[in-house]
């Protein structure tokens, strides 16, 4: 139908041997390239971390150690009240993971949640780079080489590295041409049904691992399709697939409506719900001189050609480098010289749909160099309508990266063949020679700035013996509750940390105050992370923060008090180390603070105590 190269011809089964031997090497580089980028983590995946955001790696982990303690003792994976006591966190509407925690979860009870983390992160780079391979080399180009480098390049483009640092919905590119692949398939009249059914199972398996994702394959195989079908060449053809496209695209959403029926209704009407994001879009946009720039984890960015136009280093989501732009607009050219108006039109399509993805990507105003204007743009008009509202702008660039992978792998396939019948030789200098040479320079001068270098990584503090020896069990009832200091967000993620090592280590349960999740309390009904502060977590959560101490009386310990019994808790711990994800911790001023909220604590293994009595 729409991108694929004309039909291999029959041959002899050493016809497939340059397959087989694609396939090896796709193998084998992917592989070895995902180890390369997560090769600091692996030193120690039970003490290493990310060192940008090692508060999303400790999320992912409890999440993968909540959801097989649910396989195993037949819990709900999808709403919990061991953190946010006493209201709980719905996981529908954060990034839940399901699939993977469900799949991973022998793995997760025998070796623990960071090492199921670890492995799902780098199989997540290496299937990425595959199945894009898989993709080009079976249906949309000719040659091994070309799918080989189009495979690389996406599954190991800065946005994917960017978001290697502990994004595992993110880092999920596999999913996408997984499911356009199904997507370029529903017009087979023969087999409607069956890929029908195989697409609503996409569906459902890309929503549970990363919904805002499986939001953008969608928007995005929407433009390309209404584009390609708007064509004037394209119309007849369109009319006439329409009819088993749109059957096959019902059962597809019967399919998914079926499997996911719980988590929809939990995600659009379900307790500690919320609708939007807590995250301003104007900040989290694609800064227009980005897709320009080159990324930090990259040799140009260890040569000191890296900028911090992103909002953080793991939304690097364009970062392509001015070469490569430039490249992928002479591959363009070139393209568009060699096609015969079919293919023709489907390149428009396809430039189309970049032009699009890459204006929403900047968001509702425009920003360059850091500078924000006051020039709206589209996703003005765009982000405040539902599903749309809970996306962050600049990761629709990530929707530019395939494009661009697509047009590198269409040109080196058009470089490795002969020019059609009948066209003359542009890919060869006046006197005859090819013009290959000068394409590989180009090819190179673009790719090799972007050869990505391993994440940053650093130590972080060990679980403390008094969780790892279960003492805990000790001072807290069955299904009782903990309050760790300082209480667990995503600047302080430790509390989930103890609560994922008793998870799965056969301790059983105890619940925390706080935690790090998404949920209501933000402006206009939007998202926040954590839960709404009290008192004594907001005080007690400043001192660790600044280590200034102020003063206590006896309203602050009335007000600690009445916090304790709203949250149940059985017992206070402060551990001697204690992981800060973006700052350190002040462990003596947050001493001192609890000292005087709660009275003198008792010393237990390698934790400062305090029991509660309740009244």
């Amino acid at each position: 139908m729409l991108t694929e190269p004309s039909p291999e011809p029959a041959g002899p089964p050493t016809a497939r041997r340059p397959y087989r031997r694609g396939d090896l090497l796709a193998l084998v580089a992917s592989v070895a390239l995902a180890f390369w980028v997560t090769s600091g983590l692996w030193l120690d995946p039970d003490r290493r971390a990310v060192t940008v955001n090692s508060s999303d790696q400790s999320l992912f982990e409890w999440l993968l150690a909540f959801g097989a303690h649910t396989v195993f003792h037949g819990e709900n994976p999808m709403f919990t009240r061991l953190i946010n006591v006493p209201d709980g966190a719905n996981l529908a509407v954060n990034t839940s993971i399901t699939v993977y925690a469900v799949l991973f979860a022998p793995l997760t009870y025998l070796l623990g949640a960071p090492v199921t983390f670890l492995v799902i992160l780098t199989a997540n780079l290496a299937a990425t780079a595959l199945a894009w391979y898989w993709l080009l080399s079976r249906h949309l180009v000719r040659g091994v080489p070309a799918a080989l480098l189009g495979g690389l390049f996406i599954g190991f483009s800065p946005g994917m590295v960017s978001h290697a640092n502990a994004h595992l919905n993110w880092t999920a590119g596999w999913l996408a041409p997984l499911i356009v692949w199904r997507v370029l398939r529903l017009p087979d009249p023969r087999r409607w049904l069956r890929n029908g059914v195989v697409l609503g199972v996409a569906v459902a398996v890309a929503f549970s691992i990363a919904a805002e994702g499986l939001f953008f394959i969608a928007l995005a195989c929407a433009v390309f399709l209404a584009a390609w079908a708007a064509h004037p060449r394209n119309r007849t053809a369109a009319r006439a697939a329409l009819p088993t496209f749109v059957r096959g695209l019902a059962v597809a959403g019967a399919v998914a409506l079926v499997l996911l029926a719980y988590p929809l209704w939990l995600h659009f009407f379900g307790p500690q719900r919320f609708h939007g994001t807590g995250f301003n879009p104007i900040i989290h946009a694609e800064d227009i001189a980005a897709y320009g720039a080159y990324p930090q984890r990259s040799l140009a960015g260890l040569a000191g050609l890296g900028t911090s136009l992103a909002p953080n280093p793991t939304e690097e989501n364009s970062f392509f480098g001015v070469p490569l732009l430039v490249l992928a607009a002479a591959c363009a050219v070139l393209l568009w010289r060699r096609a015969d108006p079919d293919r023709r039109a489907t390149l428009r399509a396809l430039l189309i749909t970049a032009g699009v993805f890459v204006v929403l990507s900047w968001g509702p105003k425009a920003k360059i160099l850091g500078t924000h204007t006051a020039v709206p743009l589209p996703f003005a008009l765009l982000g405040p309508l539902p599903v749309m509202n809970a996306a962050l702008p600049s990761r629709l660039a990530l929707v530019v990266t395939p494009i661009i992978g697509l047009l590198l792998a269409y040109a080196v396939d058009a470089l490795l063949a002969d020019p059609p019948a009948g066209r003359p030789r542009r890919l060869t200098c006046a006197d005859g020679r090819p013009r290959r040479p000068a394409w590989a320079v180009g090819f190179a001068l673009a790719l090799v700035p972007l050869f990505p270098t391993p994440l940053l990584t650093i130590d972080r503090e060990p679980v403390p013996t008094f969780i790892t020896a279960g003492t805990w069990r000790r001072y807290v009832p069955a299904g009782g509750v903990i309050a760790p200091l300082p209480f667990t967000l995503d600047v302080t993620p430790d509390g989930q940390r103890w609560q994922a090592y008793a998870l799965t280590h056969g301790q059983g349960e105890f619940a925390i105050p706080s935690g790090f999740f998404l949920g209501p309390g933000g402006p206009d009904g939007r998202g926040r992370i954590g839960p709404v502060p009290r008192p004594t977590d907001a005080l007690l959560n400043e001192v660790a923060e600044t280590g200034v101490v102020p003063p206590i009386g006896a309203a602050q310990r009335a007000a600690a008090e009445a916090d304790l019994r709203y949250w149940r808790v059985d017992v206070v711990v402060l551990a001697d180390r204690i992981h800060g994800a973006k700052w350190p911790v002040r462990h003596d001023a947050l001493l001192r603070a609890a000292t005087g909220l709660f009275g003198p604590p008792q010393r237990v293994d390698d934790v400062w105590l305090w029991p509660v009595t309740r009244r």
